[in-house]
This record gives structure tokens, sequence and C-alpha cells, in this order.
């Protein structure tokens, strides 16, 4: 062989030891289903890794596990094709053959080198590619609380257990962990997996479900705090030439307040526009705890020379100079005491302030006992005396009310005591007497029994008579008594009205109608007077009065006696009372309406319930006005609740506000109480004008044709 010859073979010799060299930091990877997870990682790392560069800490998390098995099968794919590349291009059975083709066995390792340099990139980019999705492994979840429905968006890792979660939940919801339960998807997730287990990536947006096994023990309620939370959303960036990438973005909600930094304003448009300033969230600075100490006050430290004002000296005598000692004074020091001394004196002089002050104390608590004592005695005494005072008053009083009776207790007391006496009467003879004897007690008994019920029946006549006269002159003074205001000064004005005067002419009319004891002349003027006076109107009731005057007077001239014309006067006097009660003659009785009229209003015209709800409780029921615009009497009202009649009182109009039908409804029930009130004398002045009770009117009147009366009501 030539030397050129060796060179080649050399050459050949040491290519397959270049191409080894080559590939030296290469290692063939096992199947991922042959090797354990945790070496599978390690392994991984430390193929991926190059043997010029710096070794790099091995990932030990559990997102080298999530490494997507289309990469792991490129990385194989790679792999392989390299090894067959070597097999096929290098082979130690081969070394004759390689020996005689050294030039190509030179071009194969040359492209072998290449090949072996853009396997290796490809690895670095996978690596890459591993890292970002190891950095990137939080994924958007939507976390919906059952049965409340509320829901929280949070960021949370794909690689982590879900127990995580649930821990957290549980802090916030106060329920222990393990009666929660997660839901994805119609699937219950269990506390050692994960959401990449279950098909969800890095940058997705998942939905679970939380809920409580035992809601009643344990039940789901609302965070209140879930409005601070952070929320997560996705947004899509472009990041080249049909190129794009979903970033998550955490909207963080703060209450923080941006200052107003300034702005300008538009000249055309005049839009404002204002300077931003930065979203951050200002940092919080720490609370300083309290330092009493001089090192938390400002200082202001002052160096200077002080020197006094006046210059003293002082002068002893010595040898030329005398100086008197007349003025000075011998000081002698005190007895020294120590600070245990000092503090002992102080406490026996706080002993003796303490001691006073104790007795001064008690002796104002000594003294307020026994004034609260002293009171007690005097409240206790003076409430006997009251006790005693009012049970002889009451003794008094039922003594006096037994032997003149006015009222209707009175006489009720009368007869429950005169029951009493029948029964111990009775129960008194049943005891000492038998047969004839018992008989005879019995009649007695029975006798005086009607004799009391005679004398109490007499009393209770006279007690009427009197409380009749007495209602009646009462009835008269309230009808001519003047209309009486106070002033804003505190004055009391009264006025009198032509009714309140009319009322008090007829009063007095009445008044000497009803004299005894007086002359014939004067009783004649009183007739007189009462005939000219009822002589205005006429109607039945005028005609009756007058026919009695007549009479009293005829039988007057024929000298019958007071006593026997006491009859005649009494029906005088009665029917001239019937002539006052008539607001016809007398309109200041108007005013006044009797508590039993409102009574039958309420129960047989209205039916005691309201006539829109049927509400039967009197409390809530009032009688308002049908037409505001008219005044109110038992034909213009309507019995409704108090919110209805408040809603009533807005109506413009009842037309409007009802259907005809109800309004028919009410003006029936309006007839009904005109037909019964135009039968009170009380109340017939006010229906003279209507022709629905005309028919009603002329059944009281005397004469078919009967004379027109013309009244002018006052102006209200």
């Amino acid at each position: 062989m030539s030397d050129q010859e060796e060179g080649s073979d050399a050459q050949n010799v040491d290519s397959p030891k270049e191409i080894e060299d080559a590939f030296g930091t290469i290692n063939i990877p096992v199947p991922a289903e042959e090797v354990p997870e945790s070496d599978q990682t390690e392994d991984c790392e430390s193929e991926l890794e190059p043997s010029s560069g710096g070794r790099e800490k091995c990932v030990e998390e559990m997102s080298d596990q999530s490494v997507s098995s289309l990469e792991l099968n490129d990385v194989e794919q790679l792999m392989e094709d390299v090894t067959a590349d070597e097999q096929v291009s290098y082979s130690p059975g081969d070394g004759g053959e390689s020996l005689a083709k050294s030039d190509n066995a030179v071009q194969s390792a040359e492209q072998y080198s290449k090949d072996s340099l853009a396997f290796l990139e490809k690895i670095k980019a996978v690596k890459e590619s591993l890292k970002t999705s190891m950095k990137d492994s939080s994924a958007t979840v939507k976390v919906v609380l059952l049965p409340v429905g509320q829901e929280i968006i949070m960021p949370f890792k794909v690689d982590t257990v879900l127990k995580c979660l649930k821990d957290h939940f549980s802090s916030l919801l106060g329920v222990p962990p393990y009666v929660l339960q997660i839901r994805c998807a119609g699937m219950i997730i269990k506390n050692h997996e994960t959401l990449l287990q279950h098909g969800v990536k890095p940058q997705d947006i998942v939905q679970v479900e939380i809920f409580s096994l035992h809601p009643d023990l344990y039940p789901i309620k609302r965070i209140d705090r879930s409005s601070d939370a952070s929320q997560i959303i996705t947004v899509r960036v472009q990041t080249g030439i049909d190129q794009y990438q979903e970033v998550a973005v955490e909207i963080i909600k703060s209450d923080f307040h941006k200052p107003f930094l300034g702005g300008f304003r538009h000249k055309v448009t005049g839009m404002e526009y204002h300077n931003a300033g930065t979203q951050t969230v200002p940092k919080k600075i720490p609370e300083k705890l309290n330092a009493f100490c001089r090192d938390t006050q400002t200082v202001f430290q002052r160096r200077k020379l002080q020197q006094t004002t006046n210059t003293t000296s002082t002068q002893m005598t010595k040898i030329g100079v005398y100086v008197s000692n007349m003025t000075d004074k011998l000081v002698t020091p005190g007895k020294y005491f120590s600070a245990a001394e000092y503090h002992a004196k102080r406490l026996k002089a706080v002993i003796v302030i303490q001691t006073y002050y104790r007795r001064w104390h008690a002796k104002v608590v000594v003294d307020s006992l026994k004034r609260q004592k002293m009171l007690r005695l005097q409240w206790e005494a003076q409430e006997e005396l009251r006790k005693i005072r009012e049970k002889e008053e009451w003794m008094k009083l039922d003594y006096y009310r037994r032997h003149n009776p006015q009222t209707k207790e009175d006489f009720e007391l009368l007869y429950n005591a005169l029951e009493l006496w029948r029964q111990e009467e009775l129960a008194r003879i049943n005891q000492s007497f038998t047969g004839a004897e018992r008989k005879a007690a019995l009649c007695e008994l029975l006798e005086k029994e009607t004799q009391i019920i005679a004398s109490i029946g007499r009393h209770r006549y006279i007690a009427y008579t009197a409380n009749q006269e007495a209602s009646i002159q009462a009835f008269l003074d309230k009808c001519s008594a003047p209309k009486i205001w106070r002033t804003f000064d505190g004055k009391i004005i009264e006025m009198d009205t032509q009714f309140t005067i009319r009322a008090r002419e007829l009063q007095n009319i009445y008044n000497c109608i009803m004299l005894k004891n007086i002359s014939q002349d004067e009783r004649l003027d009183v007739l007189l007077t009462l005939k000219h006076t009822v002589k205005e109107h006429e109607c039945k009731l005028t005609q009756e009065i007058l026919e009695l005057i007549d009479r009293e007077v005829d039988l007057m001239m024929r000298g019958v006696k007071h006593e026997n014309l006491e009859g005649l006067r009494k029906r005088i006097a009665t029917l001239f009372f019937h002539y006052i009660k008539t607001p016809l003659f007398n309109p200041e009785v108007a005013r006044h309406l009797k508590l039993q009229d409102i009574q039958y209003l309420t129960e047989n015209i209205w039916a005691s319930q309201s006539v829109l709800s049927a509400w039967n409780d009197l409390n809530d029921l009032v009688m308002v006005r049908w037409d505001k615009s008219l005044e109110w009497s038992p034909w213009n009202c309507i019995l409704l609740t108090k919110d209805e009649g408040t809603t009533h009182l807005k109506l413009k109009s009842v037309e409007e506000g009802y259907e005809p039908l109800f309004i028919h409804k009410i003006k029936h029930k309006h007839f009904l109480a005109k037909n019964y009130f135009s039968q009170i004398p009380v109340l017939a002045s006010f229906l003279l004008g209507d022709g629905e009770v005309d028919e009603i009117r002329k059944k009281h009147q005397s004469e078919p044709t009967s004379k027109i009366i013309d009244i002018h009501r006052p102006s209200p």
C-alpha cells in the first residue's frame, strides 16, 4: 500500500470513532410504559441536556407527568430515526468494507453530524415547550356553589390534586372537607385526582360544582366576601400574522379611589379627557406601634453658653475688714429619715384620710336609710288612713244610695239586697218552723217583700221623673249654649247665632210652662205667649198644642182647681218639648245626633261591614262621605275600612271610581236611611226638599191640603 492509501485507511478508521464521539452524548430513551413515572422524569431531563452545557435542575413536581403523548411520541420518533441511521451507517462486522469505501464513509459521517445537530435543536425546542407548559399550567375554574347558585371564578393548576380546592372552600364555607363533593361534567371527582386527568389542559376554562353530602346538617351558604375575590378572563392576543395566543388576565377588584390627575377639554367637540393613573393597588403602609419614648418626638437641640446677668460676691471678716454677723442665722441639720420611713408616714396619713372619709360615707348612708324609713312609715300611715277614709265614704255612699236611689245601678243594688234578705229569711224559716207555722211565716215574708218592691217602684218612678227633667234641661242648655272657641292668646270668645237665640227663647217658654204656684194671670200670659209662638207654623203638632191651650184657658175661666189641671198642663209641656226637638221649628237641635241613630245606621243599613271588602271588625271601620263635596249625613255616607276610606276620599268623582251597579246599590242604602231618619223629628228639616220622602210626610199631616211652609236654610 502507498502512503496515501494508508492515510486514507487511517482516516477511515478514525471516522467511526469521531462518529461515536459525536453521538456519545445521546442515549436512546426507554418507552414510557417500561419506565416508572419517577425514573422517567429524571431520565427525560438527562436525555434533553447537552453534554457541553450546564446541568439544569430536575423538575420534581407532578407537572412533569403532564407531558402530552404527542410530544413524547415525537421525541421517540426522532431517537429511532437517528438510531436506525447510525446502525445502517456503521456496524462492527463491516469493518473491511468501510475501509475499502473511505470516501463514502466520510460523506456519511458529515451527513450524520449534521443530522445529529438538527436533532439536538429539535430536542431543545421540545424542552422549551415543556418548560412553557409547566410554567403556564393554570386553568380558569368556574366554581358553582349548589344549591345557592353562586359562581366564583379562580385560577387553579391542572396538575394539582383537587383536595386543595376542597380544603380552600371548606375554610370559606365553614363546612368540613369530607362533607363537600366536587362534580365536573356530571362525574364525581376524587380527592387524589387532578383536572389534567379529566382532559383539562392549561389555559382552558372548566366549570365544577361543589355541593354538600349532608345539606341538612351542613348547608351551603353564599360567601359574603366573594365580591373581593379576583376573577380571571381569557383574552385572545395576536402575536403575529395569523397567529393568536390566549392569555389569562386576572381582574382584581379594589375600592381604591384613583386620584384626579387633571386633563384637557377638546375645543371643538367639548369632550373632556382625564389623565390616567396607574392601576396597581398602592402598598399599604404598615401600622407603627405606639412608642412612648423621646426617639419618636421632634427634638431641637441647641448648644449655648449661659452667664448670669448679675455678678455677686461674698465678703468675710479679715485683717482690715469687718463684717457684722448680727443678721446671720445658725442653721442646724434636721433629723434624717429614710425613704421607707417617708412612705410609712404617707401611708399613715392616707389611712387617716380613708378612715374619716369612710366614717362620713357611713353617716350619709345611715341618714339616707333613716330618711327612707321615715318616709316609708309616713306613707304606710297615710295609706291606712286613706283606706279607712275610703271605706267610710263608701259606706256612707252605699247607705245614701240605698235610701235615695237615683240611677239604674242604685236600684239594682236595692234589688240585690232584697234578694239576699229574702234568701236569709227563707233559710231561717225553713230551719225554725214546720207545718202551718212555716206557711204563715212564708206568707208574712211574701207580704213584706211585696211592700218593699212597691216602695222601690215608687222611688224609681220619682227618680225617673227627676232624671228626665234633668236630662231635658241639659238638652235645652246644650242647644241654647253659644258658640265658644279659644283664641291664640288664650281668651275665650262666645258668639250667639240666630239658631241659638231661637233655642234660648223656646227654652225660656218651656221653663215658664213648667213653673208651679203662679197666679192665674201669669199662667194666662204664659199660655198666650206659647200660642203666638206655635201659631207661626201650621201642622198637626201645633194644632194639638193650640187645642190644649184653648181647653186649659176655658177650664181656668170656669174655675177648675189647679190640682185638676196638672195632667193637662203636663200634656201641653210634653207636646211643646216635641215641638222644641223638631229641627223645622228649632234648627239648632239638628246638630245633636243620638248614638242609637248611628248604631242603627251601622247595623241595619250597612250590616256592620265594609261595603267593598265585607270586613266586619268595627275597630277598623270608618263612615266617610259618599260625595265629598257635600256635608256628611246619614244619606251621604259609606262604611269602609280606614285604608279604603282614604282611597275613596282621593277619588275625583264616584262615577269614575265605581261601576253603575255598585253606585245603584249605595243609592238604595241611602234611600233606606232617608226613609228611617225622616220619621225622627231631629232630622226632619234636612229632608224637606227631597221628593222621595214627601209621601212619607203626608201620612203625618192632619189635613189633605196643608199649608206650604217656606223654609230659608242658612248658608253653611
